[in-house]
């Protein structure tokens, strides 16, 4: 086969190799220790050989299968004999790289190659680019000196020809099931590509890709590439689209902002590709944030989109318990100058005010961020987070003891304090040997940040410790998903708005509206029914006749402050402890569910149940629960005010008098000297009680004010006083005088009546007001979002 020509058809562009040539003159060498990727490029198809323009694996035909390089061996280019000598060496088991070319000293053209096995040679460790910086990840050593290679170099008449030739190799070549390993020979083929654009655009990930790919192909080795370089492959189809997108993204946001100044947006870097993360936040989510900001969750797990660049959602918890947007981010970077970023511009659009709590996914770098940006903010990672974590870290534990999901739940979720957590914790981890599990104790040293009984003393507006916040990663659920790409994302994004947004009109009407069913005669219980949302009502209620199965025993008093054990009959082993400060009205439980929820729980009920306070004051009636938690009507409120601090201060005088009167009689019963001392002192008192009441009514009536509450009935009170001043002057009898007082009583009652009417229906009125602006405003943004979808 002397001087015989080999031809392949193989379409390569120039350079094939990747080898960046630098001009050197006939008599030197240039020489490329080029280290290839890690996987083939996207457009070439290939790592440093193969096809670069169709990525296709080029084996020789016929009778050329099994041929061997050999001196003498002419070819049309330069790139047949790089795509043959890749061939030969896929065939034998190594993988191949451009090690040398010489130019000419004429035209600069190659007019020689040497190409090598890629073991060949040894890794300058010295080199100048690593000289003066740290290798955090080093690259593993695969040289090995080998000698094997091919040289070619052009003749006059333009053909290759191969002038040296090294069969021999210091090391053990590949076996064929492995050879798809080797870099020069993973290659991407273009039906491959197809097969991995379409499951990608339907949202699958680089291993179910693969797996897909090898049933297809009916094997690994036959796929002729690995997973690295579908993931790769698959990152830059993703980057590509992106920036195509991105500027749909700045578009969309611009024009929100024209037609809403108050529409808020910001771009980390430059509007333009090269941008890093956005962020934004309508009028109606910082309206929200100043209603619900007290408690905030932020979540990057949301990679809801085809690129999995982490779409990150601010949301909070509104009056009936339904998620609440507070602003949106796309995050190109997490790094942590980008949560850094990220957290102090959204605080910027929501004025400044930092929420009270915070949660998160559990996340390092977040956590940094969190601490510099919200540095009097209470941060939690979210448990369920951890839990899936738990599920992935802890596999085998699960698949070896099926008991041992149920014991982690119950030592997290289920435990009352610190030290019976910190119990648990110690009994679960000897019990499945795993107190020396890396992951187990990472997230044990962070428990304060995660664990409930150590938040408890923390708003977070959860109903219960145990439950998952509703509104974790659900705000867009239904809307958003792995297969939506930025195009798609803001029609999805503006549905999702507006059907939570009918939620909450359907939320406020089924408050509004309907009556829910009282279940005991508690005056308590109607005051929740007419200021709580429905929902939180309900769960009000649930406490509430929860305490009828309660007995609350007092068990130590110093006077001011009255401390009471809560239990089940039966049950004092499981009990809870209130302080009850009876002046201040006010209670702490050791469950701590009002410092957690807002809501008081079954234990202080039972407390106010046993010592007669009959109505919720008023520092335990948050108004973010109410059901006009987003009014503005102020005279309502006030109303509200003025009747609870009236309950109020009976209820104080009531439970003071009470207090002292079974002091009282505690002392008094203790001989019966002392009970005919207190005895006497009791009738004493009641004569003197009697007569302040008789002499009230007629100091009211001497200055001529009757129940001045009520200013409709003053001038009405003042002209009367006047009479009854020149009737007394005449003598008027003490049985007139009482007639007189209850005819005025009757008339201020009556007056009072009427102005209950009238303020009930003026609050009607306004609150009609409020609905109407609502609906209209709910209908213009439905008209907006026709205009778009037929634009």
């Amino acid at each position: 086969m002397d001087n015989e020509i080999l031809e392949f058809d193989i379409g390569l562009g120039g350079g094939g190799g990747g080898v960046g040539g630098r001009d050197v003159d006939d008599d030197g060498l240039d020489i490329d220790d080029d280290e290839m990727a890690d996987s083939p490029s996207p457009t070439s198809g290939g790592a440093g050989g193969g096809a670069a323009g169709s990525g296709e694996i080029y084996l020789p035909e016929g009778d050329l299968l099994d041929l061997e390089p050999y001196e003498g061996m002419e070819f049309e280019s330069e790139e047949a004999a790089k795509a043959f000598y890749n061939s030969y060496a896929r065939r034998v088991g190594f993988s191949t790289r451009v090690s040398s070319s010489r130019r000419s000293r004429r035209d600069g053209a190659i007019i020689q190659r040497q190409f090598v096995c890629a073991k060949e040679g040894f890794r300058n460790l010295n080199e100048k680019r690593t000289k003066d910086r740290e290798i955090k990840r080093p690259r593993t050593i695969t040289r090995v000196g080998c000698k094997a290679s091919l040289s070619v170099k052009m003749q006059d008449s333009g053909k290759w020809v191969v002038s040296g030739f090294v069969r021999e190799h210091n090391h053990e070549l590949v076996p064929p099931d492995q050879v798809h390993c080797l870099r020069s020979h993973r290659q991407i083929s273009g039906p491959a590509k197809t097969l991995i654009d379409t499951l990608q655009a339907a949202g699958m990930g680089p291993r179910r890709i693969m797996s897909a790919l090898v049933k297809e192909y009916g094997g690994i080795s036959k796929v002729g590439f690995t997973e690295v370089d579908c993931r790769n492959y698959m990152r830059n189809n993703r980057q590509r689209s992106l920036e195509g997108d991105i500027q749909l993204v700045l578009d969309y946001l611009r024009q929100m902002h024209a037609e809403n100044p108050n529409f808020f947006f910001a771009v980390q870097g430059d509007e333009d590709q090269s941008m890093s993360n956005v962020f934004w936040a309508d009028p109606k989510a910082r309206l929200n944030y100043t209603y619900f900001g007290d408690t905030v969750t932020f979540d990057t797990t949301y990679r809801s989109n085809r690129y999995r660049l982490p779409f990150a959602p601010f949301t909070g918890v509104n009056h009936h318990g339904q998620p609440v947007l507070f602003g949106c981010a796309f995050l190109i970077n997490e790094s942590e100058a980008s949560f850094v970023w990220l957290f102090k511009t959204w605080l910027m659009a929501m004025s400044g005010r930092p929420p009270v709590s915070i949660t998160t996914d559990h996340d390092v770098v977040i956590r940094t961020a969190v601490t510099q940006v919200f540095p009097e903010t209470r941060h939690r990672f979210c448990k369920w987070h951890i839990f899936k974590k738990c599920q992935e870290k802890l596999s085998h534990v699960f698949l070896k003891h099926p008991c041992f999901e149920a014991d982690f739940h119950k030592c997290v979720n289920l435990t009352e304090s610190i030290e019976e957590f910190e119990s648990c914790w110690l009994s679960l981890v000897d019990g499945y040997n795993l107190r020396d599990h890396e992951w187990l104790q990472t997230i044990y040293s962070a428990r304060k940040q995660w664990v409930p009984v150590y938040l408890r003393d923390t708003f977070f507006a959860e109903m219960s410790i145990t439950q998952r916040s509703d509104s974790m990663n659900s705000y867009f659920d239904g809307y958003v998903n792995a297969s939506t790409n930025l195009n798609q994302f803001f029609k999805l994004y503006e549905k999702a708005l507006e059907s939570r947004n009918e939620k909450e009109v359907k939320a406020d009407y089924d408050t509004m509206n309907t009556a829910p069913v009282l279940k005991t005669p508690s005056p308590m219980e109607k005051q929740a029914s007419e200021l709580y949302t429905r929902k939180l009502f309900i769960r009000f209620q649930e406490e509430l006749v929860g305490t009828l199965t309660l007995m609350a025993t007092k068990t130590e008093d110093d006077e001011e402050v009255i401390t009471y054990q809560v239990s089940k009959f039966g049950e004092d082993h499981k009990a809870n402890y209130v302080k009850f400060n009876v002046l201040e009205m006010k209670a702490t439980c050791s469950c701590q569910m009002f410092e957690f929820s807002g809501l008081l729980c079954r234990h202080v009920l039972g407390v106010f149940r046993v010592t007669n306070v009959l109505t919720l004051p008023s520092h335990y009636l948050l108004k973010r629960w109410t059901r006009n938690a987003r009014s503005s009507v102020i005279l309502e409120e006030r109303a509200t005010i003025v009747y609870t601090n009236y309950l109020e201060s009976h209820t104080v005088r009531y439970n003071t008098l009470r207090h002292e009167a079974f002091k009282f009689v505690d002392e008094g019963v203790k001989s019966l000297e002392t009970y005919d001392v207190a005895r006497d002192a009791l009738q004493v008192a009641a004569k003197k009680v009697a007569h302040a009441i008789k002499s009230e009514g007629r100091t009211s009536l001497a200055n001529g004010r009757v129940r001045r509450n009520l200013a409709s009935g003053v001038s009405r009170a003042n002209s009367t006083s006047d009479d009854l001043e020149r009737s007394s002057r005449e003598h008027m009898s003490e049985d007139d005088v009482d007639k007189k007082i209850r005819e005025l009583t009757g008339e201020v009652e009556s007056a009072n009546r009427k102005c209950e009417v009238y303020r009930a229906n003026l609050l009607s009125v306004l609150k009609d007001i409020e609905d109407h602006k609502l609906q209209l405003s709910i209908k213009v943004q439905n008209i907006k979002i026709s205009m778009k979808d037929g634009l």
